[in-house]
């Protein structure tokens, strides 16, 4: 297994410079990783470091809360597209599903996917699994095959801890399209994004990408 080919370098903290964004983006090619995930505001940058390579530029919308309204999630995209993204990590509407507004979870999901979709690009929606019941895990896994996702994601690994083995193949188990699956959060040794990929993840996001590439 090629591990640096499931890992997505992430820098999301809230004071990221430029010139760590140009750092990770180094990082990334020198290590082959598969993506870069960078704040919205670093897209373009990051974009331009990684011009003439086949490493993704990955940034997220509606992040960390999920809750923005949706023409505020679909006005993100849209910029983050066009200034050079090529996957959206959206983050679904929390408060809208433990409020039992399915409806609103669809649309919300859907137009941001449109939005997506419009432009070629691609997206995984970050279910926050750490706060989800199994019914409402399952609903959610519906309406992304359903409005035709390309990732879910397992977690910010902000707001309910991180990924774990038994997340992966909860997804699996409640997943019957192609969609694939983004494992993320707390994700720091070669052994465990090893087991998680072993468990279905296709990609690993990780800010710990360095140290497990060099791990032996």
């Amino acid at each position: 297994m090629n591990l640096n080919n499931y890992i997505e370098h992430t820098l999301l903290k809230p004071d990221t410079t430029t010139a760590q964004v140009k750092a990770l983006c180094q990082e990334a090619i020198d290590h082959n990783f598969a993506a870069v995930c960078v704040p919205p505001f670093y897209v373009k940058p990051a974009a331009q470091y990684l011009e003439d390579t086949p490493i993704k530029i990955v940034t997220v919308v509606g992040f960390p809360m999920g809750y923005s309204a949706i023409p505020t999630k679909v006005e993100e995209t849209k910029r983050a597209v066009d200034e050079g993204a090529d996957e959206v990590d959206m983050v679904v509407n929390i408060a809208a599903i433990k409020d039992g507004n399915w409806s609103h979870v669809k649309n919300d999901i859907d137009s941001v996917t449109t939005a997506v979709h419009l432009k070629g690009k691609a997206i995984k929606v970050i279910l926050e699994m750490g706060l989800l019941s199994a019914a409402e895990l399952k609903q959610l896994c519906t309406i992304c095959e359903e409005v035709g996702v390309n990732y879910v994601k397992t977690s910010t690994g902000i707001n309910a801890g991180g990924a774990t083995v038994e997340m992966v193949k909860l997804l699996k188990g409640n997943i019957k399209s192609n969609i694939k699956i983004k494992a993320s959060g707390g994700i720091k040794t070669r052994v465990f994004a090893q087991q998680l990929i072993q468990a279905g993840a296709d990609r690993i996001g990780t800010s710990a990408g360095i140290a497990i590439a060099n791990e032996a």
